[in-house]
């Protein structure tokens, strides 16, 4: 079974071509050091519940859509390697004066598949 780390956030609607092209580049980067998918979705129908949902999650403003990605690797220890290399390249050093979002109310974690349904 895969190891998944899984991601969401919010971020400025002005924002959001300087996101999905860091998103672009960081993809290159997973999947330059062994992750099986790296995925980056922005919300559609996400709306704002009542006591929970992925808006709230996040805090998300008006002016903000919600992203929710995850990146697939062979198994926890794939990942643990993956992530340290990740997370020691220089293309991964964030510029915190032009983060594209807020990263303090990013949400994520790394979850052990237990199920995986996959069409032929």
């Amino acid at each position: 079974m895969s190891y998944v780390d899984g991601f969401v956030l919010a971020v400025p609607k002005a924002n959001l071509d300087a996101y999905k092209d860091m998103a672009r580049k960081a993809g290159d980067v997973w999947m330059g050091y062994g992750a099986l998918a790296y995925v980056e979705c922005t919300g559609d129908d996400v709306p704002y519940g009542e006591l929970t949902s992925f808006p709230r999650s996040v805090q998300a403003k008006d002016d903000e859509i919600v992203v929710f990605a995850w990146v697939v690797y062979k198994s926890r220890k794939d990942r643990d390697e993956i992530l340290a290399k990740v997370m020691a390249d220089p293309r991964m050093q964030p510029d915190m004066q032009t983060m594209p979002f807020d990263g303090k109310r990013m949400i994520y974690g790394g979850f052990e598949s237990f199920i995986e349904l996959k069409k032929a």
